[in-house]
């Protein structure tokens, strides 16, 4: 096993604009990596870059104490394991596993010790004298990652391994990566543009847009704690609301009324008169089943539409945006591949809700969870910058 250190990273093709823009990534010997964003972010050239697949325009890639830059693919100890698994059709599930260690000269003991073991792990061993044609995508996964566990690799690499799977076996195989990496132990940078995984998965969460990295910090701080409004909007799932905001003093004015900033957030924000406020689904109740809405603030709106699910509802309501605001939510939609940012309020209601469509319901947020986002550059006025792990602000300047 070893730590992976990317430092200022870079990946240009020809004239365009670099598809890694000047990357920094510390991954710990043993660390969960996740990369994650929209296509076309550079999380899978980033990924191609540490293994060796593509070659670095600057930068350094330093796996262990060895910078690795000019070493081949097969010279870097790395495990890679492909969205189309790579299987090769006419071996046995054994031989395939068997493959690496056979390439590399093993002998026939080592080998059979070596893919039972993992064979055991992954619980192949019935499968083992099939052919990849005679298993379903999950086990030709596994049989993909047996491969990559005999090599007694340094770093396990996954790009986006569950794509081509259906939903409910996503699920599975979402968890039984978790317990394989916790039980080997081994550093794993996996990629993917679904933010469940990401979630689920990772140590940390590398979020990148267009080449440049947005934040990277944990799961949780990624969606407590967004740095931006990219990332606010990418993590979540319904995601997070955004409304037109003006603040003044500690009171900010939302287009259903105004609430109540508390006081450390109060102070890292001047009067605005335009500012887009964040304030998650969850982070809403009904106000006639909440016990305490003393530690919020409440407001009264029509109601669109409710779409109740049983142990909860969501409830719709409309509102307008200033230009300025539609603008940047716009271009959100844009970067999150077509997530609409339509203008309504997406709220959570307790299942015991008897709130219907076309009511003029009192509704209580949590304003203490409310973020605050700079209308032009997205950037999160409302957190503590030196615990979210938000990037530096040169890589915020080149953004900007």
């Amino acid at each position: 096993m070893a730590a992976i250190d990317i430092k200022n990273v870079v990946k240009k093709y020809g004239d365009d604009a670099p598809a890694v823009n000047d990357v920094s990534i510390d991954i710990a010997d043993g660390e969960f990596m996740i990369l994650v964003g929209p296509s076309g972010c550079g999380k899978s050239t980033l990924l191609r870059m540490i293994v060796g697949l593509e070659d670095i325009s600057s930068g350094e890639i330093r796996i262990g104490d060895k910078v690795v830059n000019d070493l081949a693919p097969r010279d870097r100890n790395l495990a890679m394991v492909f969205q189309n698994y790579a299987l090769y059709p006419h071996l046995s599930v054994y031989e395939n596993i068997a493959f690496p260690l056979r390439l590399a000269g093993a002998k026939d003991d080592a080998v059979d010790e070596a893919v039972r073991k993992a064979s055991a792990i992954l619980e192949l061993d019935e499968y083992l004298e099939r052919k990849p044609a005679n298993l379903s995508g999950g086990q030709r996964q596994r049989v993909a990652m047996g491969r990559a566990i005999v090599r007694d690799a340094d770093a396990f690499l996954f790009d986006e391994p569950l794509s081509n799977l259906d939903a409910k076996l996503r699920g599975q195989m979402r968890t039984e990566i978790a317990r394989l990496q916790k039980r080997l132990g081994i550093t794993t940078v996996y990629v993917t543009h679904d933010q469940t995984e990401a979630m689920t998965l990772g140590d940390r969460v590398a979020v990148l847009k267009r080449g440049l990295l947005q934040q990277l910090a944990t799961p949780r701080e990624l969606y407590e704690n967004p740095g931006n409004l990219f990332v606010a909007g990418f993590i979540g799932s319904p995601p997070m609301n955004f409304l037109p905001a003006r603040v003044k003093g500690t009171s900010v004015e939302l287009p259903f009324g105004t609430v109540e900033l508390p006081p450390e957030k109060a102070e890292k924000v001047q009067d605005s008169d335009l500012l887009i406020a964040g304030i998650r689904p969850e982070h809403f109740e009904d106000a006639s089943v909440k016990e305490d809405t003393s530690a919020g603030s409440t407001f009264r709106a029509t109601v669109d539409v409710v779409e109740w699910l049983g142990n909860e509802a969501y409830a719709y309501l409309p509102y307008e945006a200033d230009a300025e605001v539609q603008n940047q939510l716009d271009e959100l939609e844009r970067d999150l591949e077509g997530e609409a940012m339509r203008n309504q309020l997406v709220v959570s209601l307790d299942g015991s809700s008897r709130i219907a469509e076309g009511d003029e319901a009192e509704i209580w947020v949590d304003s203490s969870r409310m973020h605050l986002f700079d209308a032009a550059t997205g950037e999160n006025l409302t957190i503590d910058l030196d615990n979210a792990g938000r990037v530096p602000e040169r890589e915020q300047a080149v953004r900007s």
